[in-house]
């Protein structure tokens, strides 16, 4: 009885953070439920009444706001240093190699609108997922600077995120 109870307790624990990592794989079956209730919809307005159909503009919008759910849920999980254990166990993807600037090092800060020539393409980071950054939102873009690493309103020119000496 004792062994049943302690396995329970531990399931409990267990469970909830179990329960709200959202991966890939449950984002992609999110969408993939919306995909599936918009053909119901689509069906129900070619076939039923308009019960049916309010039924699955119904559906619809919940499987929408299920998914938004799920995907704030998931980048609201990366903190601001989270890529910082990471980089102390991969020491060699942080790596600075040989890296120059046709122009000197300027210390930025957020709010600052920067020339467009210190956040040109040849100055992206290609793969953010690959430091374990989260996702530039629209026009947006990470940029290298030396050893920091800027994020950019590509659009406006301001700097919205620092973080120093990113690199080794």
């Amino acid at each position: 009885m004792r062994k049943l109870i302690i396995t329970a307790l531990m399931a409990a624990v267990a469970l909830p953070a179990a329960a709200s990592a959202q991966s890939q794989g449950e984002l992609r079956r999110d969408r993939q439920d919306i995909h599936r209730q918009q053909r119901e919809l689509d069906q129900a307005r070619r076939t039923g009444d308009r019960h049916d159909v309010r039924e699955e503009r119904r559906d619809v919008r919940e499987a929408r706001q299920e998914y938004r759910e799920d995907l704030n849920d998931r980048n609201r999980r990366w903190g601001r240093n989270d890529w910082n254990d990471w980089r102390n166990r991969n020491r060699s993807v942080f790596a600075r190699g040989v890296w120059q600037a046709p122009f000197r090092y300027t210390p930025f800060r957020p709010g600052l609108r920067i020339a467009p020539a210190y956040y040109g393409p040849r100055y992206f980071l290609a793969d953010p997922w690959r430091y374990h950054l989260p996702p530039a939102a629209y026009n947006q873009r990470w940029v290298r600077h030396y050893n920091d690493l800027l994020l950019v309103d590509v659009r406006r020119g301001v700097v919205i995120d620092v973080i120093r000496n990113f690199y080794w």
